[in-house]
Parts: C-alpha cells; sequence; structure tokens
C-alpha cells in the first residue's frame, strides 16, 4: 500500500526523483524531498500540495551525514514517521579513463556511493527499531555491465548493487524485514547529460538518449510497483529501458 506511507526523496527536484514525487503523492504518499536546489524543490513542493498532495521539502547535499539525518528528523516532524527512502540523487560523469577526470572520480564517489551510504545509515536506525522499512536505491544499467566511457560510473552503480542486495540479505538474516529494491535504468530523459564534461562523451551520450530516451514516469512507476507490494514480500530489482535501446 503507498497511501499515507512516508516517503523520502533524494535526488528531487528533477527528473526520476521529481517525477516519483509526484506520482506518490497522487497515489496518497506523503513525501519528503531533498535535493541541492531549493527554487526547484519548491516549485515541486508546491505544485505536490496545490493539487492536494501532501509534501515538504529540505535543501539536502547527500554527501554530508547531516543533511540525510536531517531529512529522516523532517520526516518524523512533519509526517509523524518513516516508511521508504528512495536513494536517487546521483551523477553521471562519463568519459575514457584517459582523460584523467580525477576530480570527478571522487565526485562520483561522493555522491553515488557515499551518498548512498549517508542515506542508509541516517534510515537504519528507524527502520531497525520499528521493525520494517524500505529502501530503494538507483543504480544503473551501467551497474550491470561494463561500458567504455562509464569506468568510474558504472564503478559506483556496481557498488550499489552490492550493498543493497547485502542490506536485504543482513536484513533478513536479523529479522528487521527491510525490504530493498534496486533500479537500473537504461536511457531516462533527465538531467545527467548535462554534467558531461569530455566533450566526445557528451555528444555520444546525446545521440542516444536523442534515438532512445524515455520518460522518468517509466521509472516512478516501478518505484511505485515496489512500494505497493505486501510488506512479506520483496521485489528485489528492475532492469528498465527503451524498448527499441540494446542496452
Amino acid at each position: 500500500m503507498i497511501q499515507d506511507k512516508v516517503v523520502i526523496i533524494t535526488g528531487a527536484s528533477s527528473g526520476i526523483g521529481e517525477a516519483t514525487a509526484r506520482l506518490l503523492a497522487r497515489r496518497g504518499a506523503r513525501v519528503v524531498l531533498g535535493a541541492r536546489r531549493e527554487a526547484q524543490l519548491q516549485h515541486v513542493t508546491q505544485e505536490i500540495t496545490q493539487a492536494g498532495g501532501q509534501a515538504t521539502y529540505r535543501v539536502t547535499d547527500v554527501t554530508r551525514p547531516e543533511d540525510n539525518a536531517a531529512l529522516v528528523d523532517l520526516a518524523k516532524t512533519a509526517f509523524g514517521g518513516l516508511d521508504v527512502v528512495f536513494l536517487n540523487a546521483g551523477i553521471m560523469p562519463t568519459a575514457p579513463l584517459s582523460a584523467l577526470n580525477t576530480a570527478e572520480w571522487q565526485q562520483a564517489v561522493d555522491i553515488n556511493v557515499m551518498g548512498v551510504l549517508h542515506g542508509i545509515a541516517a534510515a537504519l536506525p528507524t527502520f531497525t527499531a520499528q521493525q520494517r522499512g524500505q529502501v530503494i536505491a538507483t543504480s544503473s544499467v551501467a551497474g550491470l555491465k561494463s561500458y567504455p566511457g562509464a569506468g568510474v560510473y558504472g564503478g559506483t552503480k556496481w557498488f550499489v548493487r552490492n550493498l543493497m542486495e547485502v542490506l536485504r540479505l543482513e536484513s533478513a538474516q536479523e529479522g528487521t524485514n527491510i525490504r530493498t529494491a534496486t533500479i537500473y535504468p537504461a536511457a531516462i530523459n533527465t538531467e545527467l547529460l548535462g554534467g558531461i564534461t569530455h566533450g566526445a562523451s557528451a555528444q555520444a551520450m546525446g545521440a542516444l538518449y536523442r534515438q532512445y530516451g524515455i520518460s522518468p514516469d517509466r521509472i516512478a512507476q516501478v518505484v511505485a510497483f515496489a512500494i505497493d507490494q505486501p510488506e512479506d514480500t520483496n521485489v528485489t530489482e528492475f532492469t528498465v529501458g527503451p524498448t527499441p535501446q540494446p542496452w
């Protein structure tokens, strides 16, 4: 059931996060939005509430443990609890390793790896204490297959894949009933392409997405499906992409 569940969403100012916030709110969830851009967060939150949904937000840098903890506190203060965290914030630096974009490597690890870890660390005490909860994370098809240009990005997404599976296994062993779902999107039209600084890579990825890209609403529907399963049922992984894309 989605109705009345309290759901934290990171990366919620655009793309998959925004689409998910809007869909879940329409279906009765109480959504807590986190991202770095306040103007966009405020706009999405206002539109949700004007449409009759329940939403609040906090400017959030997922690389900061205290920001993740503050999102959990906001969920409890505003809506009385926490049921789901959707760890969706991420970047997609794409370039050959020979380009030596080492600053981007570090940024990718900080956001795509540590950001997910900080989100889990913030939510896990609550989920453990109440003996239920759900963690959903956005990985990538680059977390399932190796692609030239995605050595570092793909590595961060492989990490998410392993982390989420271990979280599921440990929860089962510990009896905490924490459900997990990992999503592996292919070409989804979001703002990720705008962060690619390597010229040839940006051009190639842009052409790929123009040919195949589909709406982030498609991923939002998958998130809703995962949340809507009975509490005794865990659907662990979803690989989602455009039908004609040979990913």
